[in-house]
């Protein structure tokens, strides 16, 4: 009887393209993850979100993390900012984002830049659980 339940085989559901490929899309172009599965509406209205959420951020002279390893609210804003993906990518080649944040409006920048990030996460989660058809 022991030797029945060791016999039988777990086999993981093997992963389709467009459940690698959306979520990795998604996070390099906000939206993107979408838009490649004919999401029209949902990609177009994230992309308007996260795209000028992030933009302004930087315009109000926001502050762009850089990877550390010291204080533990510099690594989480890291992790925040992470998440804009190609945007962040662009924004650090460009060494933007890097003054000192000497008003509030550019605190509040600080915080359009990580909530961009952050949203994106949500948004390739949601690009993920679509393509894999846990959601319509």
């Amino acid at each position: 009887m022991a030797n029945a339940a060791v016999d039988k085989k777990i086999s993981a559901p093997v992963p389709s393209t467009m459940s690698v490929l959306a979520p990795a899309v998604g996070w390099l172009i906000p939206g993107a993850g979408h838009l490649i599965q004919k999401r029209w509406i949902r990609g177009l209205l994230l992309m308007a979100s996260i795209v000028p959420m992030y933009l302004l951020g930087l315009a109000m002279q926001g502050h762009v993390y850089k990877p550390n390893g010291g204080d533990i609210l510099d690594m989480l804003g890291f992790v925040g900012d992470l998440g804009a993906g190609g945007l962040y990518i662009v924004t650090r080649a460009n060494d933007w984002g890097q003054g000192l944040i000497s008003h509030a409006t550019a605190d509040y920048g600080t915080k359009f830049l990580i909530v961009a990030g952050l949203l994106n996460f949500i948004s390739v989660a949601d690009a993920y659980h679509i393509a894999i058809g846990k959601k319509s």
